[in-house]
């Protein structure tokens, strides 16, 4: 007998919004975002020519993502996962996912600028009110404005809630110091969301005691380009010295914005999952059709069980990751919590991301370490994911935890 339970279960067929939304994301990227990367030729593809020496990228390329990000809200893709209340699409977590995959299948060129990642409106942002909806909010779904989240701290990276940075009220001002560092987007944002501890720990708790504040451009320092691999160009040091805002700079509750952030940590995750596995799927497909067309030995380098093995392992471990991912995204979106689960699937996925560049670096031999090739940038990039919204370490930890290991 088939229960309720069941029935009402992920499915992994795709249904026909989702159809039609993964569609358009494809004849979006060919009617937009190709012959801007086109236009673009070796300024976008060679990372010598697409980055300054301080490692920022050069006007061109920063144009092109603004224009690839602004079109892309025009169509209703670049945050169509908020509520549509506050001017998104209120597509499910299920489509979102798919979407995410389906856009990072195309590869590390410019579509991953096509929905919205760390420089655009998330939940936490959809709690603006007042002016801070049409000076934030709006802009930032419309892909007018970007925004970075400044979270990680110089001394301070899992360990978030130990954060140095401070704010502390001034009339009825509040007076904003400290330091962020591995900031994404951090060097081109027009404002950015900076926590800050305002009430000490001990009188607040380990997690209370921290706020959200919106702090424009103009009103912070950009310390040094914090160049990683695999981001290169995209992140920053943030300085702030006694930066004065006003009450309507606070976002959401005063002290309360560590909880609220935590609350969407599950969606990064699964986001940053899903880029992984369609990173991984792109890969893949690449290597495959490289394995049956060179030719070593007399037969294609596919047949020997060196190559196609590798291939083959790459693609067992992506059809799991992405059937996690899809669990993940069923759980969130029937619960609204997914905390095993995400930690689970961005684990996975990311591992089995840089498991993949790795073995398709190695099946395209010296042309995989080509830098006019993308397999190495995929590469860089699978061990980045691997770090970012939580180390393999923080996920096996929240899994540990869930099963119950004092």
């Amino acid at each position: 007998m088939v229960t309720q339970e069941q029935v009402s279960g992920v499915s992994f067929g795709v249904d026909e919004e989702t159809r039609l939304v993964l569609d358009s994301l494809d004849e979006f990227v060919a009617r937009e975002v190709d012959p801007i990367e086109s236009d673009l030729g070796e300024t976008w593809s060679n990372p010598r020519l697409r980055h300054r020496p301080d490692g920022r990228y050069v006007d061109e390329v920063v144009d092109a993502i603004e224009r690839i990000r602004k079109r892309s809200a025009d169509a209703g893709f670049y945050a169509m996962n908020l509520p549509e209340e506050v001017g998104g699409e209120g597509v499910s977590t299920v489509t979102w996912y798919r979407a995410k995959r389906h856009v990072a299948s195309h590869g590390t060129g410019l579509t991953k600028f096509v929905l919205a990642g760390p420089e655009g409106p998330k939940p936490l942002l959809a709690a603006a009110e007042g002016d801070q909806v049409d000076r934030y909010l709006e802009p930032a779904i419309a892909g007018e404005k970007s925004t970075a989240f400044a979270l990680t701290e110089p001394g301070v990276g899992s360990d978030a809630p130990d954060m140095e940075t401070s704010a502390e009220t001034d009339g009825d001002e509040w007076v904003l110091n400290g330091r962020k560092q591995w900031i994404t987007n951090a060097p081109y944002a027009d404002f950015v969301q900076v926590f800050a501890r305002t009430t000490p720990q001990s009188e607040a708790g380990r997690y209370g005691g921290i706020t959200c504040f919106l702090v424009e451009a103009d009103e912070y320092d950009l310390g040094a380009m914090n160049n990683a691999v695999g981001m290169e160009g995209m992140q920053a040091e943030l300085v702030f010295d006694d930066v004065r805002l006003s009450e309507d700079r606070v976002l959401g509750e005063v002290d309360a914005a560590f909880y609220t952030a935590m609350e969407f940590l599950s969606l990064g995750r699964l986001e940053l999952a899903a880029e992984a596995v369609g990173f991984a799927e792109h890969l893949l497909e690449r290597g495959v059709e490289y394995a049956n067309q060179r030719e070593a030995f007399g037969r294609s380098i596919g047949s020997f069980q060196g190559i196609s093995h590798k291939l083959a392992r790459g693609r067992a471990r992506s059809y799991a990751a992405d059937a996690a991912g899809l669990r993940a995204a069923w759980e969130l979106e029937r619960s609204g919590s997914a905390i095993e689960a995400a930690s689970i699937c961005k684990w996975f996925a990311t591992n089995v991301l840089w498991d993949v560049a790795d073995d398709v670096v190695q099946v395209h031999g010296s042309n995989g370490l080509a830098e006019e090739n993308p397999y190495v940038d995929h590469l860089l990039l699978g061990r980045i994911l691997r770090i970012v919204e939580g180390t393999d370490e923080i996920q096996l930890n929240t899994i540990a935890d869930r099963l119950g290991i004092d």
